[in-house]
Protein backbone atom coordinates (compact mmCIF):
# COMPACT_ATOMS: atom_id res chain seq x y z
CA UNK A 1 0.00 0.00 0.00
CA UNK A 2 1.58 3.52 -1.15
CA UNK A 3 1.33 6.01 1.78
CA UNK A 4 0.97 9.45 0.67
CA UNK A 5 0.90 13.31 2.50
CA UNK A 6 -2.56 13.87 3.66
CA UNK A 7 -4.07 16.47 1.20
CA UNK A 8 -4.00 20.14 2.79
CA UNK A 9 -6.65 23.35 1.02
CA UNK A 10 -5.25 26.50 0.48
CA UNK A 11 -7.61 27.62 3.25
CA UNK A 12 -5.54 25.62 5.56
CA UNK A 13 -2.37 26.53 4.57
CA UNK A 14 -3.60 30.30 4.93
CA UNK A 15 -4.07 29.64 8.66
CA UNK A 16 -0.92 28.08 9.55
CA UNK A 17 0.90 31.00 7.50
CA UNK A 18 -0.88 33.55 9.23
CA UNK A 19 -0.22 31.74 12.38
CA UNK A 20 3.31 31.90 12.21
CA UNK A 21 3.06 35.41 11.18
CA UNK A 22 1.30 35.86 14.65
CA UNK A 23 -1.63 37.38 12.89
CA UNK A 24 0.54 39.64 11.42
CA UNK A 25 -1.46 38.88 8.24
CA UNK A 26 0.57 37.74 4.43
CA UNK A 27 -0.01 41.13 3.02
CA UNK A 28 3.40 41.92 5.13
CA UNK A 29 5.14 39.01 2.34
CA UNK A 30 3.36 40.46 -0.60
CA UNK A 31 5.86 42.40 -2.97
CA UNK A 32 4.99 44.48 -6.20
CA UNK A 33 6.85 44.87 -8.73
CA UNK A 34 7.34 47.89 -11.23
CA UNK A 35 4.27 47.04 -13.14
CA UNK A 36 2.20 47.01 -10.01
CA UNK A 37 1.45 43.24 -10.08
CA UNK A 38 1.29 41.98 -6.74
CA UNK A 39 3.83 38.73 -6.09
CA UNK A 40 2.15 36.60 -3.03
CA UNK A 41 3.78 33.99 -0.86
CA UNK A 42 1.07 31.75 -1.02
CA UNK A 43 -1.26 30.30 -4.46
CA UNK A 44 -3.10 27.18 -4.88
CA UNK A 45 -2.78 25.03 -7.24
CA UNK A 46 -3.95 25.94 -10.86
CA UNK A 47 -4.51 24.03 -14.18
CA UNK A 48 -2.30 24.67 -16.44
CA UNK A 49 -4.07 27.03 -19.13
CA UNK A 50 -3.06 27.13 -22.85
CA UNK A 51 0.98 26.81 -23.09
CA UNK A 52 2.61 28.37 -26.13
CA UNK A 53 5.37 25.75 -26.31
CA UNK A 54 9.17 25.48 -27.59
CA UNK A 55 9.50 24.40 -30.67
CA UNK A 56 11.86 21.50 -29.80
CA UNK A 57 11.60 19.98 -26.48
CA UNK A 58 15.08 19.26 -24.72
CA UNK A 59 18.10 21.32 -23.87
CA UNK A 60 18.53 24.85 -24.79
CA UNK A 61 21.07 25.77 -26.88
CA UNK A 62 24.32 27.15 -25.37
CA UNK A 63 25.40 30.25 -27.27
CA UNK A 64 28.87 31.63 -26.47
CA UNK A 65 29.08 35.38 -27.17
CA UNK A 66 32.28 35.96 -29.44
CA UNK A 67 33.28 39.81 -29.81
CA UNK A 68 37.42 39.96 -29.76
CA UNK A 69 38.89 42.64 -32.00
CA UNK A 70 41.29 40.48 -32.95
CA UNK A 71 39.62 37.81 -35.54
CA UNK A 72 42.51 35.31 -34.91
CA UNK A 73 42.01 35.10 -31.33
CA UNK A 74 38.23 35.32 -32.21
CA UNK A 75 38.22 32.15 -33.83
CA UNK A 76 40.95 30.82 -30.91
CA UNK A 77 37.74 31.58 -28.69
CA UNK A 78 35.29 30.00 -30.57
CA UNK A 79 37.27 26.79 -31.16
CA UNK A 80 37.62 26.68 -27.26
CA UNK A 81 34.05 27.30 -26.77
CA UNK A 82 33.28 24.86 -29.11
CA UNK A 83 35.59 22.18 -27.78
CA UNK A 84 34.03 22.94 -24.13
CA UNK A 85 30.32 22.56 -24.05
CA UNK A 86 28.99 25.40 -26.33
CA UNK A 87 26.66 24.12 -29.45
CA UNK A 88 25.92 27.90 -30.87
CA UNK A 89 27.40 31.20 -31.29
CA UNK A 90 26.66 34.79 -30.70
CA UNK A 91 28.54 36.97 -33.08
CA UNK A 92 29.04 40.51 -32.02
CA UNK A 93 30.31 42.49 -34.44
CA UNK A 94 31.97 46.00 -33.81
CA UNK A 95 29.10 48.93 -33.93
CA UNK A 96 26.68 47.08 -32.64
CA UNK A 97 24.76 47.82 -29.28
CA UNK A 98 25.36 45.02 -27.60
CA UNK A 99 29.39 44.67 -27.92
CA UNK A 100 30.21 48.18 -26.39
CA UNK A 101 33.21 49.05 -26.68
CA UNK A 102 34.82 45.98 -28.43
CA UNK A 103 33.09 43.88 -31.08
CA UNK A 104 34.32 41.67 -34.20
CA UNK A 105 35.68 44.25 -37.00
CA UNK A 106 34.59 42.07 -40.42
CA UNK A 107 34.94 44.22 -43.40
CA UNK A 108 35.24 41.28 -46.29
CA UNK A 109 34.41 37.58 -46.73
CA UNK A 110 37.97 37.02 -46.30
CA UNK A 111 37.45 38.49 -42.65
CA UNK A 112 34.86 35.78 -42.26
CA UNK A 113 36.86 32.92 -43.08
CA UNK A 114 39.34 33.73 -40.79
CA UNK A 115 36.85 34.32 -38.29
CA UNK A 116 35.60 30.91 -38.96
CA UNK A 117 38.55 29.05 -39.86
CA UNK A 118 37.71 25.15 -38.72
CA UNK A 119 34.34 26.25 -37.60
CA UNK A 120 31.84 23.39 -38.52
CA UNK A 121 28.95 25.38 -39.10
CA UNK A 122 26.25 22.64 -40.32
CA UNK A 123 26.77 21.83 -36.33
CA UNK A 124 25.70 24.92 -34.17
CA UNK A 125 23.35 27.47 -34.09
CA UNK A 126 24.45 30.53 -34.95
CA UNK A 127 23.17 34.37 -34.46
CA UNK A 128 24.58 37.44 -35.11
CA UNK A 129 24.57 40.77 -33.60
CA UNK A 130 25.54 43.48 -36.41
CA UNK A 131 23.23 46.42 -35.08
CA UNK A 132 23.02 48.37 -37.74
CA UNK A 133 25.68 46.73 -39.84
CA UNK A 134 23.52 43.64 -39.82
CA UNK A 135 22.59 43.87 -43.79
CA UNK A 136 25.66 44.47 -45.35
CA UNK A 137 27.60 41.77 -42.90
CA UNK A 138 24.74 39.02 -43.97
CA UNK A 139 25.66 39.88 -47.87
CA UNK A 140 29.40 39.44 -46.61
CA UNK A 141 28.60 36.00 -44.86
CA UNK A 142 26.78 35.16 -47.86
CA UNK A 143 29.87 35.35 -49.98
CA UNK A 144 31.85 33.82 -48.09
CA UNK A 145 29.40 30.92 -47.65
CA UNK A 146 29.31 30.96 -51.40
CA UNK A 147 33.40 31.06 -51.80
CA UNK A 148 33.25 27.88 -49.45
CA UNK A 149 30.58 26.19 -50.88
CA UNK A 150 28.76 25.60 -48.20
CA UNK A 151 24.90 24.38 -48.34
CA UNK A 152 23.01 27.48 -46.83
CA UNK A 153 19.98 25.34 -46.44
CA UNK A 154 22.22 23.54 -43.69
CA UNK A 155 23.11 26.26 -41.96
CA UNK A 156 21.64 27.57 -38.96
CA UNK A 157 22.28 31.62 -39.30
CA UNK A 158 20.15 34.29 -37.58
CA UNK A 159 20.72 37.29 -39.35
CA UNK A 160 19.08 38.87 -36.84
CA UNK A 161 17.93 42.37 -39.00
CA UNK A 162 16.17 44.23 -36.81
CA UNK A 163 14.11 47.42 -38.35
CA UNK A 164 14.75 49.78 -35.35
CA UNK A 165 18.38 49.99 -36.39
CA UNK A 166 17.82 50.44 -40.15
CA UNK A 167 16.44 51.06 -42.98
CA UNK A 168 13.64 48.28 -43.26
CA UNK A 169 13.46 48.56 -46.78
CA UNK A 170 17.13 48.15 -47.39
CA UNK A 171 16.74 45.16 -44.89
CA UNK A 172 14.22 42.86 -46.35
CA UNK A 173 15.86 43.74 -49.52
CA UNK A 174 18.55 41.51 -48.18
CA UNK A 175 16.55 38.68 -46.30
CA UNK A 176 15.18 38.56 -49.57
CA UNK A 177 18.32 37.97 -51.22
CA UNK A 178 19.52 35.99 -48.67
CA UNK A 179 16.66 33.20 -48.80
CA UNK A 180 17.04 32.80 -52.60
CA UNK A 181 20.77 32.21 -51.87
CA UNK A 182 18.94 29.40 -49.76
CA UNK A 183 19.11 30.39 -46.22
CA UNK A 184 16.22 29.72 -44.22
CA UNK A 185 16.59 32.21 -41.71
CA UNK A 186 15.31 33.58 -39.23
CA UNK A 187 16.34 37.04 -40.85
CA UNK A 188 14.56 39.73 -38.20
CA UNK A 189 15.00 39.65 -34.75
CA UNK A 190 12.87 41.93 -32.35
CA UNK A 191 15.26 42.66 -29.82
CA UNK A 192 14.06 43.45 -25.84
CA UNK A 193 17.16 44.41 -24.89
CA UNK A 194 16.48 47.72 -26.30
CA UNK A 195 14.15 48.15 -23.85
CA UNK A 196 15.59 46.37 -21.15
CA UNK A 197 18.91 48.27 -20.71
CA UNK A 198 17.43 51.77 -20.71
CA UNK A 199 14.98 50.76 -17.63
CA UNK A 200 12.22 48.93 -18.85
CA UNK A 201 10.09 47.10 -16.81
CA UNK A 202 8.97 43.47 -17.77
CA UNK A 203 5.62 44.42 -19.13
CA UNK A 204 7.00 47.37 -21.58
CA UNK A 205 9.76 44.89 -22.22
CA UNK A 206 7.16 42.53 -23.43
CA UNK A 207 5.01 45.00 -24.75
CA UNK A 208 7.32 46.86 -26.84
CA UNK A 209 9.09 44.12 -28.28
CA UNK A 210 5.77 42.55 -29.11
CA UNK A 211 5.51 45.84 -30.99
CA UNK A 212 8.55 45.45 -32.65
CA UNK A 213 7.98 42.04 -34.22
CA UNK A 214 4.54 43.39 -35.55
CA UNK A 215 5.74 46.38 -36.92
CA UNK A 216 8.20 43.90 -38.99
CA UNK A 217 5.36 41.67 -39.67
CA UNK A 218 3.39 44.83 -40.82
CA UNK A 219 6.26 45.61 -43.23
CA UNK A 220 7.43 42.04 -44.55
CA UNK A 221 3.59 42.00 -45.87
CA UNK A 222 3.73 44.66 -47.46
CA UNK A 223 6.65 44.26 -49.32
CA UNK A 224 4.63 41.06 -50.80
CA UNK A 225 6.05 38.29 -48.12
CA UNK A 226 3.13 35.48 -47.30
CA UNK A 227 1.95 36.61 -44.19
CA UNK A 228 2.83 32.91 -42.62
CA UNK A 229 6.02 32.86 -44.04
CA UNK A 230 6.79 36.21 -42.59
CA UNK A 231 6.05 35.61 -39.22
CA UNK A 232 8.56 32.75 -39.56
CA UNK A 233 11.21 34.78 -39.98
CA UNK A 234 11.31 36.39 -37.00
CA UNK A 235 13.12 35.40 -33.32
CA UNK A 236 12.68 37.31 -30.44
CA UNK A 237 15.06 38.27 -27.51
CA UNK A 238 14.65 38.93 -23.97
CA UNK A 239 16.98 39.40 -21.12
CA UNK A 240 17.02 37.64 -18.09
CA UNK A 241 17.91 38.82 -15.41
CA UNK A 242 18.54 38.07 -10.99
CA UNK A 243 14.39 38.14 -10.69
CA UNK A 244 13.83 34.33 -11.17
CA UNK A 245 10.09 34.55 -10.91
CA UNK A 246 9.87 37.68 -13.35
CA UNK A 247 12.71 36.27 -15.66
CA UNK A 248 10.89 32.81 -15.93
CA UNK A 249 7.33 34.25 -16.12
CA UNK A 250 8.24 36.60 -19.01
CA UNK A 251 9.79 33.97 -20.80
CA UNK A 252 6.26 32.36 -20.87
CA UNK A 253 4.32 35.28 -21.28
CA UNK A 254 5.99 36.29 -24.80
CA UNK A 255 4.83 33.24 -25.97
CA UNK A 256 1.22 33.72 -25.23
CA UNK A 257 1.64 37.03 -26.56
CA UNK A 258 2.60 36.26 -29.66
CA UNK A 259 0.17 33.70 -30.61
CA UNK A 260 -2.42 36.36 -29.52
CA UNK A 261 -1.09 38.54 -32.01
CA UNK A 262 -0.86 35.10 -34.50
CA UNK A 263 -4.34 34.57 -34.22
CA UNK A 264 -5.36 38.45 -34.87
CA UNK A 265 -3.50 37.88 -38.10
CA UNK A 266 -5.48 34.48 -38.79
CA UNK A 267 -2.58 32.56 -38.53
CA UNK A 268 -2.50 29.46 -36.45
CA UNK A 269 -0.06 29.74 -33.80
CA UNK A 270 3.73 28.30 -34.12
CA UNK A 271 6.11 28.00 -31.54
CA UNK A 272 8.93 31.14 -31.48
CA UNK A 273 12.13 31.04 -31.69
CA UNK A 274 13.42 32.93 -28.10
CA UNK A 275 16.71 33.78 -27.48
CA UNK A 276 17.74 34.83 -23.73
CA UNK A 277 20.65 36.54 -22.80
CA UNK A 278 21.99 37.74 -18.90
CA UNK A 279 20.90 41.14 -18.64
CA UNK A 280 23.81 43.85 -18.73
CA UNK A 281 21.77 46.17 -16.74
CA UNK A 282 22.25 43.72 -13.87
CA UNK A 283 26.07 43.77 -14.10
CA UNK A 284 28.44 45.21 -11.74
CA UNK A 285 32.19 46.58 -11.44
CA UNK A 286 32.00 46.42 -7.76
CA UNK A 287 32.94 42.71 -6.44
CA UNK A 288 31.66 41.00 -10.26
CA UNK A 289 32.57 37.98 -8.81
CA UNK A 290 28.74 38.06 -7.48
CA UNK A 291 27.85 38.54 -11.50
CA UNK A 292 28.40 34.49 -11.29
CA UNK A 293 25.47 33.87 -9.22
CA UNK A 294 23.38 36.72 -11.01
CA UNK A 295 24.07 34.99 -14.73
CA UNK A 296 22.93 31.42 -12.88
CA UNK A 297 20.01 32.72 -11.58
CA UNK A 298 19.12 34.50 -14.86
CA UNK A 299 19.73 31.54 -16.88
CA UNK A 300 18.59 29.28 -14.68
CA UNK A 301 15.08 31.38 -14.96
CA UNK A 302 15.20 31.74 -18.19
CA UNK A 303 15.83 28.07 -18.93
CA UNK A 304 12.69 26.92 -17.13
CA UNK A 305 10.73 29.74 -19.15
CA UNK A 306 11.29 27.79 -22.34
CA UNK A 307 14.48 30.09 -24.11
CA UNK A 308 15.47 28.21 -27.17
CA UNK A 309 18.89 29.65 -26.97
CA UNK A 310 20.94 31.42 -23.96
CA UNK A 311 23.75 33.16 -23.90
CA UNK A 312 25.32 34.24 -20.01
CA UNK A 313 27.58 37.63 -20.18
CA UNK A 314 30.93 36.88 -18.51
CA UNK A 315 31.01 37.91 -15.19
CA UNK A 316 33.46 40.64 -15.99
CA UNK A 317 31.97 42.40 -19.01
CA UNK A 318 31.29 45.30 -17.38
CA UNK A 319 35.04 46.10 -16.97
CA UNK A 320 36.01 45.09 -20.33
CA UNK A 321 36.93 42.16 -22.70
CA UNK A 322 36.47 38.84 -20.96
CA UNK A 323 39.72 36.71 -20.10
CA UNK A 324 39.29 32.67 -20.78
CA UNK A 325 38.06 32.29 -17.27
CA UNK A 326 35.50 34.65 -17.27
CA UNK A 327 34.66 32.86 -20.48
CA UNK A 328 34.61 29.71 -19.18
CA UNK A 329 32.71 30.08 -15.96
CA UNK A 330 30.22 31.98 -18.48
CA UNK A 331 30.16 28.67 -20.73
CA UNK A 332 29.96 26.40 -17.69
CA UNK A 333 27.46 27.77 -15.85
CA UNK A 334 25.17 26.45 -18.44
CA UNK A 335 26.86 22.96 -18.99
CA UNK A 336 25.68 22.48 -14.95
CA UNK A 337 22.47 23.96 -15.26
CA UNK A 338 21.92 21.27 -18.21
CA UNK A 339 24.20 18.30 -17.66
CA UNK A 340 24.39 18.08 -14.12
CA UNK A 341 21.36 19.53 -12.98
CA UNK A 342 19.50 18.14 -16.37
CA UNK A 343 16.72 21.65 -16.36
CA UNK A 344 16.42 20.38 -19.89
CA UNK A 345 14.43 17.50 -19.46
CA UNK A 346 11.09 18.82 -18.56
CA UNK A 347 9.23 21.58 -21.51
CA UNK A 348 7.68 23.98 -19.11
CA UNK A 349 8.27 22.60 -15.46
CA UNK A 350 6.25 25.75 -14.15
CA UNK A 351 2.74 24.70 -15.65
CA UNK A 352 -0.05 24.28 -13.37
CA UNK A 353 2.28 25.72 -9.99
CA UNK A 354 -0.18 28.53 -8.90
CA UNK A 355 2.40 31.47 -8.38
CA UNK A 356 4.14 31.09 -11.75
CA UNK A 357 0.36 30.74 -13.69
CA UNK A 358 -0.65 33.88 -11.92
CA UNK A 359 1.84 35.52 -12.48
CA UNK A 360 2.59 34.69 -16.09
CA UNK A 361 -1.06 35.20 -16.59
CA UNK A 362 -1.05 39.03 -15.21
CA UNK A 363 2.41 39.65 -16.83
CA UNK A 364 0.66 38.76 -20.14
CA UNK A 365 -2.65 40.89 -19.60
CA UNK A 366 -0.39 43.92 -18.29
CA UNK A 367 2.45 43.76 -20.96
CA UNK A 368 -0.79 43.42 -23.72
CA UNK A 369 -2.65 46.27 -22.45
CA UNK A 370 0.84 48.30 -23.47
CA UNK A 371 1.25 46.83 -26.44
CA UNK A 372 -2.35 48.04 -27.26
CA UNK A 373 -1.57 51.45 -26.01
CA UNK A 374 1.20 51.81 -28.47
CA UNK A 375 -1.12 50.45 -31.21
CA UNK A 376 -3.64 53.02 -30.61
CA UNK A 377 -0.94 55.41 -31.27
CA UNK A 378 -0.38 53.96 -34.83
CA UNK A 379 2.16 51.07 -33.99
CA UNK A 380 5.83 51.04 -32.39
CA UNK A 381 7.47 53.33 -35.32
CA UNK A 382 4.79 56.50 -34.77
CA UNK A 383 5.04 55.64 -30.78
CA UNK A 384 8.97 56.36 -31.01
CA UNK A 385 8.43 59.55 -32.80
CA UNK A 386 6.05 61.05 -30.05
CA UNK A 387 8.20 60.26 -27.16
CA UNK A 388 5.52 57.80 -25.86
CA UNK A 389 7.52 54.65 -24.79
CA UNK A 390 10.81 56.85 -24.14
CA UNK A 391 8.45 58.63 -21.84
CA UNK A 392 6.96 55.89 -19.60
CA UNK A 393 10.84 53.80 -19.96
CA UNK A 394 12.03 56.49 -17.83
CA UNK A 395 9.01 56.95 -15.11
CA UNK A 396 10.16 53.50 -14.35
CA UNK A 397 13.81 53.69 -14.72
CA UNK A 398 13.60 56.47 -12.13
CA UNK A 399 11.42 54.79 -9.80
CA UNK A 400 13.82 51.49 -9.66
CA UNK A 401 17.05 53.82 -9.57
CA UNK A 402 14.89 55.53 -6.18
CA UNK A 403 14.19 52.09 -5.00
CA UNK A 404 17.51 51.00 -5.96
CA UNK A 405 19.12 54.66 -3.86
CA UNK A 406 16.49 53.64 -0.66
CA UNK A 407 18.58 49.55 -1.11
CA UNK A 408 14.59 48.74 -1.29
CA UNK A 409 15.78 46.99 -4.48
CA UNK A 410 19.39 45.63 -2.91
CA UNK A 411 22.18 44.97 -5.05
CA UNK A 412 24.77 42.63 -3.34
CA UNK A 413 28.07 43.66 -3.57
CA UNK A 414 27.29 47.71 -4.06
CA UNK A 415 24.56 48.39 -2.28
CA UNK A 416 24.20 45.39 -0.06
CA UNK A 417 27.72 43.75 1.81
CA UNK A 418 29.85 46.07 0.02
CA UNK A 419 33.78 44.41 0.04
CA UNK A 420 36.46 47.18 0.61
CA UNK A 421 38.78 44.95 0.01
CA UNK A 422 37.62 43.10 -2.96
CA UNK A 423 39.70 40.60 -5.14
CA UNK A 424 40.76 42.05 -8.50
CA UNK A 425 39.68 40.46 -11.66
CA UNK A 426 41.47 40.35 -14.96
CA UNK A 427 40.63 41.17 -18.03
CA UNK A 428 41.89 41.19 -21.66
CA UNK A 429 41.31 45.14 -22.60
CA UNK A 430 39.89 47.14 -20.11
CA UNK A 431 36.69 49.07 -21.42
CA UNK A 432 33.71 50.46 -20.35
CA UNK A 433 30.56 48.37 -21.41
CA UNK A 434 28.44 51.31 -22.73
CA UNK A 435 25.64 50.83 -24.77
CA UNK A 436 24.15 53.05 -27.39
CA UNK A 437 20.36 53.32 -27.19
CA UNK A 438 17.48 53.99 -28.99
CA UNK A 439 16.97 57.66 -29.27
CA UNK A 440 15.77 58.96 -26.63
CA UNK A 441 16.69 56.31 -24.54
CA UNK A 442 19.62 55.73 -22.82
CA UNK A 443 21.11 52.52 -21.61
CA UNK A 444 22.34 52.33 -17.78
CA UNK A 445 23.52 49.66 -15.01
CA UNK A 446 21.65 49.44 -11.89
CA UNK A 447 24.78 49.79 -9.95
CA UNK A 448 26.25 52.29 -11.75
CA UNK A 449 24.74 55.47 -8.71
CA UNK A 450 26.51 53.44 -6.22
CA UNK A 451 30.01 52.26 -8.42
CA UNK A 452 29.97 56.28 -9.05
CA UNK A 453 29.59 57.26 -4.72
CA UNK A 454 33.09 54.28 -4.51
CA UNK A 455 34.85 55.90 -7.29
CA UNK A 456 34.65 59.07 -4.97
CA UNK A 457 35.76 57.15 -1.94
CA UNK A 458 38.54 55.49 -4.16
CA UNK A 459 39.82 59.23 -5.62
CA UNK A 460 39.81 60.29 -1.58
CA UNK A 461 41.89 57.06 -1.22
CA UNK A 462 44.29 57.63 -3.74
CA UNK A 463 45.14 61.07 -2.90
CA UNK A 464 45.24 61.13 0.71
CA UNK A 465 46.76 56.65 1.42
CA UNK A 466 43.51 56.63 3.51
CA UNK A 467 39.69 55.88 3.16
CA UNK A 468 37.09 57.98 4.26
CA UNK A 469 36.33 56.77 7.58
CA UNK A 470 32.98 56.28 10.06
CA UNK A 471 33.64 56.00 14.29
CA UNK A 472 31.33 53.27 15.21
CA UNK A 473 29.84 55.19 18.87
CA UNK A 474 28.33 51.50 20.05
CA UNK A 475 26.01 52.55 23.12
CA UNK A 476 25.07 50.13 25.53
CA UNK A 477 25.41 46.29 26.04
CA UNK A 478 26.17 43.98 22.97
CA UNK A 479 22.72 42.57 22.67
CA UNK A 480 21.56 46.43 22.31
CA UNK A 481 24.15 47.63 19.33
CA UNK A 482 25.17 44.83 17.27
CA UNK A 483 21.86 45.15 14.92
CA UNK A 484 22.40 48.59 14.16
CA UNK A 485 26.33 48.86 14.09
CA UNK A 486 26.15 45.81 11.58
CA UNK A 487 23.74 48.01 9.12
CA UNK A 488 25.76 50.97 9.82
CA UNK A 489 29.04 48.97 8.85
CA UNK A 490 27.38 47.75 5.51
CA UNK A 491 25.65 51.22 4.88
CA UNK A 492 28.97 53.27 5.14
CA UNK A 493 31.14 50.29 2.63
CA UNK A 494 27.83 50.79 -0.05
CA UNK A 495 30.22 54.32 -0.50
CA UNK A 496 33.90 52.77 -0.08
CA UNK A 497 33.40 54.24 3.95
CA UNK A 498 35.64 52.30 6.72
CA UNK A 499 33.40 51.65 9.77
CA UNK A 500 35.07 50.66 12.85
CA UNK A 501 33.28 49.09 15.55
CA UNK A 502 34.01 48.12 19.28
CA UNK A 503 32.48 46.18 22.27
CA UNK A 504 30.74 49.39 23.35
CA UNK A 505 30.99 51.97 25.82
CA UNK A 506 29.20 52.54 29.07
CA UNK A 507 30.49 56.10 29.96
CA UNK A 508 30.70 58.95 27.64
CA UNK A 509 34.67 60.15 28.64
CA UNK A 510 35.58 56.11 27.41
CA UNK A 511 33.82 57.05 24.29
CA UNK A 512 35.21 60.48 23.67
CA UNK A 513 38.66 58.94 24.43
CA UNK A 514 38.31 56.36 22.04
CA UNK A 515 37.00 58.59 19.35
CA UNK A 516 40.05 60.67 19.71
CA UNK A 517 42.24 57.80 19.30
CA UNK A 518 40.40 56.51 16.45
CA UNK A 519 41.60 59.80 14.05
CA UNK A 520 38.47 59.77 12.52
CA UNK A 521 36.73 63.06 12.18
CA UNK A 522 33.34 61.53 11.05
CA UNK A 523 31.23 59.21 13.93
CA UNK A 524 27.91 57.40 14.04
CA UNK A 525 25.85 56.69 17.06
CA UNK A 526 24.29 53.00 16.90
CA UNK A 527 22.23 51.45 19.48
CA UNK A 528 19.22 50.39 20.44
CA UNK A 529 15.57 52.71 20.76
CA UNK A 530 15.70 52.37 24.56
CA UNK A 531 19.25 53.36 24.62
CA UNK A 532 18.96 56.24 22.63
CA UNK A 533 16.37 57.56 24.83
CA UNK A 534 18.52 57.80 27.64
CA UNK A 535 22.49 58.23 26.65
CA UNK A 536 22.22 59.40 22.84
CA UNK A 537 22.08 63.20 24.11
CA UNK A 538 25.06 62.83 26.27
CA UNK A 539 26.90 60.92 23.87
CA UNK A 540 26.31 63.26 21.12
CA UNK A 541 27.10 66.20 23.09
CA UNK A 542 30.12 64.15 24.04
CA UNK A 543 31.45 62.95 20.61
CA UNK A 544 30.96 66.72 19.04
CA UNK A 545 33.33 68.30 22.04
CA UNK A 546 35.75 65.29 21.43
CA UNK A 547 36.20 66.75 17.51
CA UNK A 548 33.39 65.24 15.62
CA UNK A 549 33.01 66.87 12.36
CA UNK A 550 29.67 64.62 11.25
CA UNK A 551 27.48 63.03 13.52
CA UNK A 552 24.85 60.54 12.48
CA UNK A 553 22.68 58.05 14.22
CA UNK A 554 21.70 54.60 12.68
CA UNK A 555 17.72 54.85 13.20
CA UNK A 556 15.09 56.79 13.33
CA UNK A 557 15.26 60.24 15.65
CA UNK A 558 11.77 60.01 16.91
CA UNK A 559 10.46 62.10 19.83
CA UNK A 560 14.26 63.25 19.91
CA UNK A 561 15.14 64.63 16.67
CA UNK A 562 15.46 68.12 18.20
CA UNK A 563 17.64 67.12 20.89
CA UNK A 564 19.72 65.40 18.81
CA UNK A 565 19.75 68.21 16.01
CA UNK A 566 20.86 70.63 19.13
CA UNK A 567 23.25 68.21 20.39
CA UNK A 568 24.85 67.94 17.12
CA UNK A 569 23.53 64.65 15.22
CA UNK A 570 23.75 65.66 11.53
CA UNK A 571 22.56 62.73 9.59
CA UNK A 572 20.62 59.73 10.42
CA UNK A 573 21.08 56.62 8.34
CA UNK A 574 17.85 53.47 8.63
CA UNK A 575 16.47 51.21 6.40
CA UNK A 576 14.54 53.34 3.42
CA UNK A 577 16.63 55.77 3.70
CA UNK A 578 18.32 57.77 0.39
CA UNK A 579 21.58 56.18 1.20
CA UNK A 580 23.13 57.49 -2.38
CA UNK A 581 22.48 61.04 -1.11
CA UNK A 582 23.73 60.10 2.55
CA UNK A 583 26.79 58.77 0.88
CA UNK A 584 27.13 61.64 -1.08
CA UNK A 585 27.01 64.20 1.52
CA UNK A 586 29.33 62.31 4.18
CA UNK A 587 31.87 62.01 0.80
CA UNK A 588 31.80 65.41 -0.08
CA UNK A 589 32.94 66.48 3.03
CA UNK A 590 35.39 64.20 3.86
Amino acid sequence: MTETFPTAAHAEWMKRAEAALKGAGLERLTSVTLDGLKIAPLYPHQAAGPRALKAKAGAWVVAQKIDHPDLAQANTQILEDLENGANGLVLAFRGAPAAGAFGLDVASAADFATLLRNVLLDLIAVRFDAGKNAASLARLFAEYAKTHELDASRLSIDFALDPLLGDADALIAAATKLQAQGFGGPFFIADGRHWHEAGASEAQELALTLSAALATLRQLEKAGWPLEAAAAQISFVLAADASEFLTLAKCRALRHLWARVEEACGLTPAPLRLHAETAWRMLTKRDPWVNILRGTIASFSAGLGGADTMTVLPFTTALGLADPFARRIARNTQTILLCESNLGWVNDPAAGAGGFESLTANLTEKAWAIFQATEQQGGLFAALAAQGPQKAIRTVAAERDKRIARRLIPITGSSEFADLEETPVTVLQPGEAVREGLPGLAPHRDAEAFEQVRARADAILAQSGQRPRVFLANLGPLAAFTARATFAKNFFAAGGIEAFGNDGFTTQEALAQAFRESGCTIACLCSSDSVYAEQALAAAKALIAAGAESLYLAGKPGALADGLAQAGVTDYIFAGCNAIEVLQRLLAGA
